[in-house]
């Protein structure tokens, strides 16, 4: 998939208030740390697109994204570590769920991974989250550039362990990127076109 356009359309925290078309959505979602901002903006070869910055947290709402005006990205608040207040959080937590419960065009998330460190509780309770509810997701592994292949692939493994421990029968597709090299980008793009086709093959009968 060549990304041609990408264009900001609207921050809410109301899921009601998100836009109205009928468009696959894909939402991104990980630790307040974990390199959201910079691997959207490499997704979409723009620099710009998502706010990157030094402090984690810097997220607080639903961004809507709309991607070639046929899908859109959907950048999601992080959970865990951030410098907000326990209200804060609490009504981040409710808009978060509100949005992977009710909306219906979400067609995939995407929870982000820190491939530098093992297996994190928190990254195992909400993926064990999407799993209980229903939601389609994959995982993104980041920041890969920052090991050796040996680790990645050691810290991989400890996630399976972990989740086939938990009764899950696999691993969930995953993918191993890098913003800063770029690795993953075209695997990443492929996979939502290949969902995106199927998407609208159903949409109009095929």
């Amino acid at each position: 998939m060549r990304i041609n356009t990408a264009e900001f359309i609207i921050s809410n925290s109301d899921v009601s208030k998100c836009p109205s078309e009928r468009l696959p959505e894909y939402a991104f979602i990980g630790r307040s740390n974990v390199g959201k901002s910079s691997l959207i903006n490499m997704l979409t070869n723009n620099k710009n697109l998502a706010k990157t910055s030094a402090k984690p947290g810097k997220t607080q709402l639903i961004n809507h994204f709309k991607i070639n005006s046929n899908w859109f990205l959907v950048d999601l608040p992080g959970y865990g570590y951030a410098r907000v207040s326990k209200k804060t959080k609490e009504v981040f937590q409710k808009f978060i769920t509100d949005y992977f419960e009710k909306r219906e065009q979400l067609v995939c998330a995407f929870v982000l991974i820190d491939i530098r460190h093992e297996a994190q509780k928190i990254d195992l309770e909400f993926i064990n989250y999407l799993g209980e509810t229903g939601v389609p997701f994959c995982i993104i592994f980041t920041k890969a550039d920052k090991i050796s292949k040996t680790k990645i692939d050691s810290h991989v493994a400890a996630y399976r362990k972990a989740l086939l421990a938990n009764n899950w029968e696999e691993m969930p597709q995953y993918f191993i990127t890098s913003s800063l090299e770029a690795t993953g980008r075209e695997k990443l793009l492929e996979f939502i076109d290949g969902v995106n086709d199927d998407v609208f093959k159903e949409m109009n009968g095929f």
